[in-house]
């Protein structure tokens, strides 16, 4: 069967197939095939009682994908983005932040791999990680080369 033609219960599944989605996801992603007489919150409502949708799942799904190489603030912007409610984001949250400089280290020693020697490096180093959504003293500690392991 074509993906153009499975019901809107299929494509959800299919979805869920791929990877976890949060039920706002799979919402957006479904609302623009839903045809007269579908019921989209009455079919995610189903999927979520049977265990198909799991906010637990997915926060820990972008935990796991993302946390190695983004810091902190990227991953919980990508779980805000997803729709997790605000308690799972800042348990996730919490839990990262205790590794945050470690986690800040590997990305720079992978890139970098050793201290530059101007400011104007150092100032490259430090935007690098920034983007990656680290915490600016995680940054400040990574990049000054301060608390080494």
């Amino acid at each position: 069967m074509s993906f153009a033609k499975l019901s809107l219960k299929g494509r959800a599944l299919k979805l869920l197939a791929s990877r976890e989605h949060s039920r706002q996801e799979l919402t957006r992603k479904l609302t623009r095939h839903v045809e007269e007489g579908d019921d989209l919150p009455r079919i995610l409502d189903e999927l979520e009682a049977k265990g198909f949708i799991d906010e637990q799942r997915v926060v820990e799904s972008v935990v796991n994908r993302r946390a190695r190489r983004l810091g902190a603030g990227r991953v919980r912007q990508e779980m805000q983005a997803k729709g997790l409610s605000q308690e799972a984001i800042a348990e996730a949250v919490s839990a990262l932040e205790e590794t945050e400089v470690e986690r800040a280290r590997a990305v720079w020693k992978k890139k970098f791999g050793e201290p530059a020697d101007d400011p104007q490096g150092r100032a490259k180093q430090m935007r690098f990680l920034a983007s990656r959504g680290f915490a600016p003293g995680a940054i400040r500690k990574v990049v000054s080369g301060g608390d080494e392991d």
